[in-house]
C-alpha cells in the first residue's frame, strides 16, 4: 500500500467472488433465439441484403448514366455555340465581302434587269404549308 508500484489485482478472481446473478426466464428465451436463427429469418435476411444491393448497384448506374450524358450534352453545346461563332463570322465575312451598290449596276447594265411593273407582282398567302410551289402559266 505504501510502496511505488501499483497493487497487482486479479480481476478473474475478483469476478469469481461476485454472486452470480441469474438472469430472468424472458432474458434467457430472448438470449436462446438470439443464439439460433431459423432458416426462414435467415432466408429473408439474405434476400433483403440481394434486394438492396441490386437496387444500390442500379441507381449507381443511372448516376454514372446521367453523368456521361450530361458530359456529352455539355460538350455538344460547347461545339454547337463553336459552329454558330464560326457561322455568325462566316457571314459577317460574307456580307461585308458584297458591295450591293456594285450588284445593282451589273444586274441593270450589264445583264438588262429591269424592275418589275405594276402587274407583275403577284402577292400570296402560305396558310400553314411548309413551302409554296409556282406552276408556270406560260406567261
Amino acid at each position: 500500500m505504501y510502496g511505488n508500484a501499483a497493487q497487482q489485482i486479479d480481476v478473474q478472481r475478483e469476478m469469481e467472488q461476485q454472486p452470480r446473478r441469474m438472469p430472468s426466464n424472458a432474458t434467457r428465451k430472448n438470449r436462446e433465439k438470439a443464439r439460433h436463427m431459423n432458416f426462414g429469418y435467415l432466408a429473408f435476411l439474405v434476400l433483403a441484403m440481394c434486394v438492396a444491393g441490386y437496387v444500390l448497384i442500379h441507381y449507381i448506374r443511372l448516376q454514372a448514366d446521367i453523368t456521361t450524358a450530361t458530359e456529352h450534352i455539355a460538350s455538344q453545346e460547347k461545339e454547337l455555340n463553336n459552329l454558330r461563332v464560326a457561322n455568325d463570322e462566316e457571314l459577317s465575312r460574307i456580307t461585308s465581302g458584297v458591295d450591293m451598290e456594285e450588284v445593282k449596276r451589273v444586274a441593270i447594265g450589264v445583264l438588262g434587269m429591269v424592275y418589275p411593273q405594276e402587274g407583275q407582282i403577284i402577292t400570296y398567302s402560305n396558310e400553314g404549308q411548309d413551302y409554296v410551289r409556282k406552276v408556270d402559266e406560260g406567261n
